[in-house]
Parts: structure tokens; sequence; C-alpha cells
């Protein structure tokens, strides 16, 4: 089925039409302006960063402030050799792992460092601009400016050669780079500024080089707390893979010259962005800022209460039609991934199959005969390259077709096969993925892909075998209810996994009572579908086919129908 999927969704901020200024000649002038007309002497701007926004850029945009004074906050950090043998143990030698860290963005700075800066920023005469990461820790701003950056374009500048956060580690593998941010640098960041955020005169959006967008600080508040109280979407990303497939090309309008596409992040808060539409200009914002801000709003008290400010529900696609399997895999279980890496839960998931080749299948649980010392030798070798490893002797393999659910608790040996595109529904630790087997492959960069048997090896649950795999975790389907307008059906998941999700065939209108908690959902059948609020509480918002979105807690009650005669699917996940 093609699709109208839109790959640019974005929130309208009502009541701040036309509050975005662009390019770095009107924003520079617009600060300036502010110095201006505060009649004052000394004026301190203040450009705080994430890390990952191009200094040499921004810096040079700040020349039109015509500042007396310009002070870097990088001199306040400890040297890049201290730093990392300050974080080694969270840093850790594994491509992939780290373990979380807890800390402040003061634990990565010299005391007397900063104390030098800040006693550099308060002697300062006339304009003053303090600018990186950490700048508002400098001096008392007169203006607050906050320069954000998504992690997905993070992402792409470290694989085009960005180092990390005052490092010089520019041409060191992107997944070690990767795992710096997430592990440390993104959770520093994301708690400091939340820690200012109130405060911010101005955000930046400095996501596309040389196009800045710049809108003020209300505003950008104002459009978070809009966004929490109405369905919406995030703005997906789609990335090639060496099993990539073709599928995602024609139904989400993709560059087909693109070898291929492997994944769809079109429901990941941590990773996607959040577009509010200024009607003159739209600012790219982390989804994190919407879930860190308003956290209650957004989950509902009982989801916060116990997960935090985090969005617990991840969905993706995963394309494989035309392509190949995925690396056989399994995810840790919660003891394990908190023991080790310092989290708080883990990845258990599901494989929701949107569409399916004649051929498709699912490997899920290990054969009734399966020896874990024998199945472990083989692989040992087959990560040697001394043979190839026989999944199917030690794995099960189960037909797919269109609109079958695999239920994936953690510790659970599993992959796609090839010519499936699979929806997939998890709880979002989603980097936590130890690969057993890739099927002789390597990377689209020529190296081999990591592969993790010692965390594979104590992981996997030995019990869930064949018989238990075809009684808990395939097609655990039963009606919950039906009527003349819908069918509501349990999909999963499985008893040990905290995530529900309820399947709706639509041909009335379905009215979803979802309690004080978020739900994420996608339009797995039909062209287009519309959701509305039977109390008007938001206006009416239009989904169409394969498009992942959000309902808030805040936004209550809502109520799903097609936008024309046909049958519509819709599955739906949330909290227990």
């Amino acid at each position: 089925m093609t699709g109208n999927y839109d790959k640019y969704p974005a929130v309208s901020v009502k009541g701040w039409g036309g509050a975005a200024v662009k390019g770095y000649a009107a924003i520079m002038g617009k600060l300036r302006k502010s110095y201006e007309d505060s009649g004052r002497t000394d004026y301190r701007i203040v450009l705080d960063t994430y890390p990952g926004v191009c200094d040499e850029e921004v810096l040079e945009a700040v020349a039109l402030l015509k500042p007396d004074t310009v002070i870097s906050m990088k001199e306040a950090f400890w040297p890049e050799e201290v730093q990392t043998e300050h974080l080694w143990d969270h840093l850790t030698d594994d491509r992939v792992f780290g373990r979380m860290y807890y800390g402040e963005i003061e634990d990565l700075m010299d005391p007397k460092a900063l104390k030098m800066v800040q006693k550099q920023a308060l002697e300062a005469a006339g304009l003053t601009v303090i600018y990186g990461f950490g700048a508002g820790l400098a001096a008392k701003a007169d203006l607050l400016v906050y320069l954000d950056m998504a992690r997905w374009e993070i992402q792409l500048r470290y694989r085009a050669g960005m180092p990390n956060y005052n490092c010089t580690n520019g041409h060191e593998d992107p997944l070690r780079k990767i795992k710096r941010g997430f592990f440390i640098e993104w959770r520093i960041a994301d708690k400091y500024k939340m820690r200012i955020f109130d405060r911010v005169d101005h955000f930046l959006d400095t996501n596309r080089k040389g196009m800045p967008v710049m809108v003020p600080g209300e505003g950008v508040r104002e459009g978070l707390r809009q966004a929490a109280a109405r369905p919406f979407r995030i703005v997906p990303y789609f990335d090639p893979g060496v099993w990539g497939g073709q599928w995602m090309k024609d139904v989400c309008g993709l560059d087909k010259d693109r070898v291929n596409y492997a994944w769809s992040f079109d429901g990941v808060p941590e990773e996607n962005s959040l577009f509010l539409d200024f009607s003159n200009g739209i600012l790219e914002v982390p989804a994190m800022d919407l879930v860190l801000y308003q956290p209650k709003e957004l989950l509902g008290e009982q989801v916060f209460a116990r997960f935090g400010a985090e969005f617990p529900i991840r969905f993706d696609l995963l394309d494989t039609m035309g392509g190949q399997n995925l690396s056989l895999q399994v995810h840790p279980l919660t003891e394990y991934i908190h023991r080790k890496f310092g989290m708080a839960y883990t990845q258990d998931e599901s494989y929701y199959i949107l569409d399916a080749g004649e051929d498709a299948c699912v490997y899920l649980g290990l054969t009734e005969d399966a020896c874990p010392e024998a199945m472990f030798d083989e692989l040992e070798k087959a990560d040697l390259g001394e043979e190839s490893f026989d999944a199917e002797r030690y794995v099960n393999r189960f037909p797919a077709k269109k609109h079958d659910h695999f239920l994936i608790p953690a510790g659970t040996c599993h992959c796609s096969g090839a010519n499936a595109l699979v929806l997939e529904i998890s709880a979002t630790p989603y980097i936590f993925t130890f690969k057993l087997w890739d099927w002789d492959r390597v990377g689209l960069d020529g190296r081999p892909r990591p592969v993790h048997l010692e965390h594979g090896r104590q992981v996997i649950q030995w019990d869930r075998r064949t018989e238990w795999v075809k009684k808990n975790l395939v097609n655990a389907v039963y009606t919950v209810e039906e009527n003349e307008n819908y069918k509501e059906e349990h999909t999963g998941l499985h008893a040990l996994e905290f995530i529900e999700t309820r399947r709706y065939w639509i041909e009335g209108e379905a009215v979803i009572r979802p309690g004080d908690t978020v739900n994420m959902l996608n339009l797995v059948e039909g062209e287009a579908a519309v959701v509305e609020s039977p109390s008007g509480a938001f206006e009416p918002f239009t989904v169409h086919y394969a498009e992942t979105f959000i309902v808030p807690a805040k936004a209550g009650e809502y109520k799903i129908r097609p936008v024309k005669d046909e049958k519509i699917g819709v599955i739906r996940a949330y909290v227990r």
C-alpha cells in the first residue's frame, strides 16, 4: 500500500504566529538591539549550547554583535585526557556499551578554571558574550539564549567526523562517539538544560548548518505546553542498514536512489525531533524537551511516578522487504541491564508485522533440543570466521504474515527474517541489543558488526522453547470488545512486559478512554484516520497509513474514525 506519509509533521503553536527569526544576520541584529535598547553600558549575552552545536559557525556569527569581549566556556572544562580518565568506568573499552552517568555538568569542569571564567565575566566591561556548553554557569545573563540540537543530527555529525564535546576524537569509530554521547554527554546536557529552561529568553535551532531559527523562550515553552495537550507526531528519520529493504521508499516517499532503508524512527522521543510551527518559521527542538518539560502532562501521573521524565514506549519500523535477515539477537533482563549498565529498565519488545512477503518469517525462542554449550560453541566459531552458524538448529523459525504479532520479552532469542515490514513496539532502551550472529556479514562501513556473545550467554532464558513460545509469544490475541462500530483486541505484550497493546478494527468510530496515561499508536491498516476529542479539548488530528502518533495523558478521552468509507486498523500501546 502506498500512502500519504508525512515526513515533516509539525505542531502549530497558537498565539505566537510570526515569532520566528531566521538567519544569523537577523538573529544577531535582534540580540544587538536588546543590548542597545537596555540603555546599559555593561551587558552580558549568554549563548548556552547543547554539545554538538557547530561552535565555529556560531562564533563567526557572534562577530556581528560587535562584542567587546567573548568568553569561551571550554576554558572551564578539564582537559580531554583528564576528563576521559575521570569517565573511564562509564566509557569502558567496549565499542558500543558504556555505563550510565548520573553526574552533573560541573563534574566535567575544573573548579578553579570555572572560577576564573566567572571572574572574567564579572569584570568584563561593555557588551560581553559568554559562549558554550554550560555558559549559564559563568554569570547572570542579561539575555540568555539556548542553542539546541537534536540527537539524530549529532549522530550524523559524528559520522561526518565531528568529535565529542571538548575532545579530539573526530576520526574515532562513530559507534564509540555515539556511546560517549548516549551514556554521558546527553544525560548531563539534558539535566543541565532543564535547570535553566524556564529562564531562557530565546531558543536558537542550529540543526541545519547555516539556517538558524530563533524563537522567544516563552513561545517555545507555550508550544510544548500545547503539544502536551493534543495528539501529535514527532519528526521521523530514516537510515540505511546492511539488511535494509525497499518498502519504505514507496510508502514513506523516500529517495529511490538510495540502496535501502533499514530503520524508520517514527516514535522514539529520545532520538526524534519535534517541529514547532510559528507560521513564519519552524523551530526544531529535541522531542525530549517535551518529555523533560511537561512530563506529568505528557505521560500521566502514574507513568511519571514509575519512570520519571522518560518516555517508556518506542515505535519504529524495520524494513527487510527485498532485504536480509536482521542479526540474531537477545536483550538483557532488567536485573542485568541495571547491574551492568546502570539502566532502570530494559528493552522488552514485540514485532507487529505491518506487511509481509510470502516467505516472511520471524526467528523466536529456542528449539526444544537446543543445547546451550553446543549453541555457544558454534556461535564462537562463527564469530571467529571458522564456520557458519546453523541458526535453525537452535532457534525457532515461524512463518509471518501481515498483522501477526510476535512478543519478545527480554532474554528471548529473536530476529526478523527477510521480506517483512516490522512495526517494533518496545520499551525505550533501544541501544541494548546483544547480537549473537550476523549471517556472515559486515556493516555498511566494511567492518564486522559488533557481536556480544558473553553478554548474550548471561541473559538468554533457556526455558523459552518451541511449545512455550507458540503458546505465549505468537499471536496471543483475544477479543476484548466487539460492536457494530469496532472490534478491540488484546494482542500483547506478554505478562513479563510492562506494555499493553490493543488493536482496533474500526468501521464507524472507536471511543478510547485511556485514563491518566500516555498512548502511542500507529495506523496499521487504511489510508487515513481522524482522531477527535468528544469534549472538544483539541482540534481534529489526521493520521495516515504507517504513521505513529502520540496522545498525551492530558488530552483525555479520544475517538478514532476513518476519513473515508473503509475499515481501518489501529494498534495502541500504553503502560499497564
